[in-house]
Parts: C-alpha cells; structure tokens; sequence
C-alpha cells in the first residue's frame, strides 16, 4: 500500500513546496483580518491541482462583529466510492502579523538550508501543503478506497475559530465521521486546554497632573489589580492537569491601553488578559473565579468604575473514545517514516479543534513541523518549516487515510 503513495509524494514534492510557498506569500495578518484574498488564492491553486473548490463566504456583518474584515472559508470534497467514513482535514489560514526581528522577509517564502521562512510556514499554512497533497497521493495511487476525504481550510483560529469550523459545522456544510488538523510531525495531540479571554476598563477621572487631587487615577488601580491578576498564578500552579504535555492553568495581561498624555492622571485603562484553562477545569466556575478577583480587588481602589466583558471562551478539547482508530493510524505510520515512536499528549494551546469534538468528531491533531511550537518559531519572528517534516508529516497523513479507507 505504502509504495504507490510514498513515491507519488516524492516525485512532486518541489510542486508542494511551491504550493506552500504561494500561500505563504499572501499576508493574512489577523487582526486585521482580511482573509477572504488569501482564500481566493487558495482554491485558484486548488483548481489547477484538479480539486473542486466550494467557498463559504461568512457574511461581513458576523466577521465585522468579531473583528475582523473578511472570512471565505473553503471546503473540497473528494469520494472514492460508496461506504466508508468520511475524514475531514482541517488547517487554518489566519496568523499574527509578523511583529519585529525577522532575518528573513515574513513573506517571502525563502528557503535556506532546507528551511521555508515565512509567517504562517509552520502554523498552519504549512497543512494546507500537507493535506492537499496527501489527498492527491490517494487520489493517484491506485488504491481501492472507500469513504471520502474533506478538506476544510478556514480562517478564524486565531479569533477563536467560531467563524471558521464553527460557522461551517453551524451552517450544517459538513459533518464527517473523523478529523485531522493542522499539527507537528513528532505527537498526536489529542487534548488541548480552555481559554478564557476578557477585557477589563478602568473608568476614573482625567486631571491635570499638576493637580493630581481632582482627579481619580485609573492607572493607579490598574497596578493594584495587576498585582492581584498575576499573584493568582501562585493558586494557579497548585492545580494540576494529569493530562501528558499540559502543567497547570495560567494568567497572562497581553495588552494595556491607557492614559492620554504625559502630563494628565491617566482617566482610563484598559487591560486584557488571557486564562488558559486545563481540560479538568470548569469554564464557568473559571469565569466566575476571575470576575470575582477583579471585582472584589477593584473595589478596593475609591472612585474607579469597572467594566468587565468576555472576549472569547475556548472549551478544552477532551479525547473522545471513537478517535483511537485515528490516533493509532498515526502513531503506526508517523513511527514508521520518521523512525521513533510518535506519543500522544496534550498541548497547552487551544484550538478550534474543540468545535469539531464538540459535535461528537473524534479528533487528532498531527500534520508537518518539528516537535514543538517553540522550535519553529511560531507567532515569533523567522517562523520557518523543515521541508523534511513536510514530506515525512504528508506520507504519515495519505498513508493513515489510505488504512481507515481500506476497502
């Protein structure tokens, strides 16, 4: 079995390579999130590789409500005959912009020494790549399959993905029986944690700093409730997860606004801050948990008026008994390409996998990279892709498809 479809990936791996390249090459900066471009791109080379391209366009009221300026998400659907599951593969297209210390052009897709550098080359533009050609190697292969493989490329992840797999599992446009998504060569991941993400101003009032007495520093109370934000990571570590690749649950304040001038109390602040929730957590009781703190430490600082709003609420993802035939596919192929054992853990990333095992999808997440986020650099500069991950992370996925579409 494995013969037709390793050779095939082999002889048109500089064709993938390019394909990666030209996706890379098109910013999709989220915020500000104008992705439908990227999109249109995407299902043009779709076409010319011979796929038929459905695209979704979420409407621009719900993607400026969220945000962001435009969403398309893509689907294309392939069956190879009657019977079998369908097995949806999905990546993301959205990214961070680049921010500063790039060595490389953020959009070129330069290759040096075997390594494609580029936002977006390693999380997750890179599966785009991968799962492409994993199904044309099915496609090509000869194989007697049954079953059909989707691929879903969407464009939310980084705004929580509910206008992404969310909008399409919503809108009912897909319901597979499995799903692969955008991952790294050397795990299966099949549990990742929650987050929670809120928004949290500081209303005073503005003075003329020459007479700080008439005014109400809101910058004042925001360093007391910083203070208490970042002391509740000591509770915080005290709450294991048993779940392998995660720790414990943390806090982080990822952006402060404030002040007018240099010379004027600072009348209002705005801070947001991100709570990555392990799988044994309870959202709700996490929620209510951080509002409290924030309330009861505000009500401390006289005459600040507080307003709190939720910016995102990501469950756990959970694995659920019905993905072991996937994991073990995985684990058998990805074994056999790259020559190790290949585990399975957890992640402390959220991702909008979690809408998928949501709907009762038994999920993993595995696709090409090296064997953490760290190593390749991603949402940091210089974010780059072993193209040896590529080819091995592409034989993994067409092989583990062509086992659970056996005929």
């Amino acid at each position: 079995m494995s013969e037709p479809i390793t050779t095939w990936i082999a002889t048109h791996f500089d064709d993938q390579v390019r394909f990666l390249q030209a996706l890379v090459r098109v910013p999709t900066d989220t915020p500000p999130g104008n992705n439908a471009p990227h999109a249109e791109r995407t299902a043009e080379l779709l076409t010319a590789l011979g796929f038929e391209v459905e695209r979704h366009a979420v409407p621009t009221a719900e993607v400026q409500a969220a945000g962001m300026q435009s969403i398309t998400n893509l689907i294309v659907r392939h069956r190879f005959s009657e019977g079998g599951p369908t097995i949806a593969l999905n990546a993301h297209g959205d990214v961070v912009p680049p921010g500063e210390g790039w060595t490389h052009d953020p959009y070129s897709a330069e290759i040096v020494d075997g390594k494609l550098y580029g936002r977006a080359a390693a999380v997750s533009k890179s599966d785009f790549a991968t799962y492409a050609y994993a199904l044309l190697a099915l496609k090509n292969s000869g194989l007697p399959l049954k079953g059909a493989v989707e691929l879903h490329f969407t464009y939310d992840e980084e705004f929580g993905g509910e206008l992404g797999p969310g909008w399409l599992l919503a809108q009912g446009l897909t319901r597979p029986d499995y799903l692969i998504a955008a991952g790294f060569s050397y795990q299966v991941v099949t549990a990742h944690n929650g987050c929670l993400q809120m928004e949290v101003t500081l209303h005073g009032l503005a003075s003329h700093a020459a007479y700080p007495h008439t005014g109400v520093d809101a910058l004042q109370a925001a360093t007391r409730l910083l203070t208490a934000l970042y002391a509740h990571n000591d509770v915080l570590r005290t709450r294991q997860s048993q779940v392998a690749g995660i720790t414990h649950p943390y806090l982080n304040v990822g952006r402060i606004e404030g002040g007018s001038n240099t010379n004027v109390v600072p009348g209002k602040v705005v801070l947001k801050l991100d709570r990555r929730m392990i799988p044994e957590e309870d959202p709700a009781a996490v929620e209510a948990e951080v509002r409290a703190l924030i309330e009861q430490t505000v009500a401390a600082c006289p005459g600040i008026r507080l307003d709190i709003k939720r910016l995102l609420l990501a469950h756990a993802m959970k694995p659920l008994p019905g993905a072991a035939p996937l994991v073990a596919a995985l684990q058998k192929h990805g074994e056999a390409v790259f020559g190790e054992p290949i585990p399975t853990s957890g992640t402390p990333l959220y991702t909008d996998v979690r809408l998928y095992t949501a709907h009762g999808i038994p999920a993993a997440i595995y696709g090409a990279g090296p064997r953490t986020v760290l190593e390749s650099n991603a949402k940091r500069a210089d974010e780059h892709l072993n193209l040896a991950d590529l080819q091995g992370a592409t034989r993994v996925v067409a092989l583990a498809l062509a086992e659970l579409l056996a005929a």
